[in-house]
């Protein structure tokens, strides 16, 4: 199985430093969740990866080989993107004898069968699709592509839910069989936060976290009640985000709880909760986040 380490990674677009000074690795056999709010440089990072895009510093090494023009590299990987980069004329079932031709372990049958549970007609061409069905031909392409390394840009545009259930329930499968490294960047956090094992979290073109989704959730937790008693256990707390509501308050804290904290909340008669990964990434990215 594939992994990928990226060291030092810089891409710059005129005076933007879209990507500064990236580097981690994307362990063999996992699957990991790419968070970031819009323009933080997650799709740039995923397409200098895939070596669509040139970068201006930096390496990326996968399986100890350097992905730039290097065909046997990248021929690991399949990188499902928003972008329209199949051709649009062809009918969906020549797609996939077309994609057969680049990803020799493609599995047609499967392509076929993953077809009839998602309904789509592959006697039909690609631009005639919506965009539901658009997502969904690349769905079937990319876990059928048998790919060392699958990668999932905005996966479930346009997909209704039902879809979506069925699109993680293949992908566990696929993984499961496959052992496979899997990326994951979309928004809909609260949906894959049960299914990815680790995150990344990229903010202003950084890696801000890098760590597994339980030790990344341990770091924070949440305290609430009456708004005084909160704020006399908050005082040499750093808060990464607070909700009022009328004389009740809810504060997260970024850090370890002591058992000496645990005993404080029982003596202020407070209440404490985990704090769930969405939430956790909106305090985190939002302005004046950690």
């Amino acid at each position: 199985m594939s992994n990928i380490k990226i060291s030092g990674l810089v891409k710059i677009y005129g005076s933007n430093k879209v990507l500064d000074n990236i580097s981690l690795e994307f362990e063999s056999g996992k699957i990991y969740g790419l968070l970031g709010r819009n323009g933080a440089g997650k799709t740039t990072l995923l397409n200098c990866i895939t070596n669509r895009v040139f970068f201006n510093s930096g390496e990326i090494i996968v399986d100890g080989e350097s992905a730039i023009e290097n065909d046997v590299a990248l021929s690991k990987i399949y990188f499902m993107t928003e972008r329209d980069l199949l051709p649009t004329e062809y009918k969906v079932k020549d797609i996939f004898k077309w994609t057969k031709d680049f990803y020799k372990n493609f599995d047609m049958d499967y392509a076929k069968k993953l077809s009839e549970l998602f309904e789509l007609n592959i006697d039909k061409k690609l631009r005639s699709l919506s965009t539901g069905y658009n997502s969904i031909c690349k769905i079937i392409i990319s876990l059928a592509s048998n790919a060392e390394v699958l990668i999932f840009d905005e996966p479930v545009l346009g997909l209704d839910a039902n879809h979506r259930e069925l699109f993680y329930s293949e992908l566990l499968k696929v993984y499961e069989k496959n052992e496979s490294t899997i990326i994951l960047s979309t928004h809909i956090i609260e949906e894959i936060s049960d299914l990815i094992e680790y995150v990344v979290i990229i903010k202003d073109g950084k890696v801000l976290k890098c760590n597994s989704v339980e030790s990344l959730i341990s770091e924070c937790y949440a305290v609430s009640g009456k708004s005084d008693k909160v704020d006399e256990y908050v005082k040499d707390k750093k808060i990464v985000s607070e909700e009022v509501l009328g004389g009740f308050k809810k504060v997260t804290i970024d850090g370890k709880r002591s058992n000496e904290d645990s005993m404080r909340v029982k003596e202020l008669d407070l209440e404490i909760s985990k704090v769930e990964l969405q939430k956790l990434f909106v305090n985190l990215t939002s302005k004046g986040g950690v």
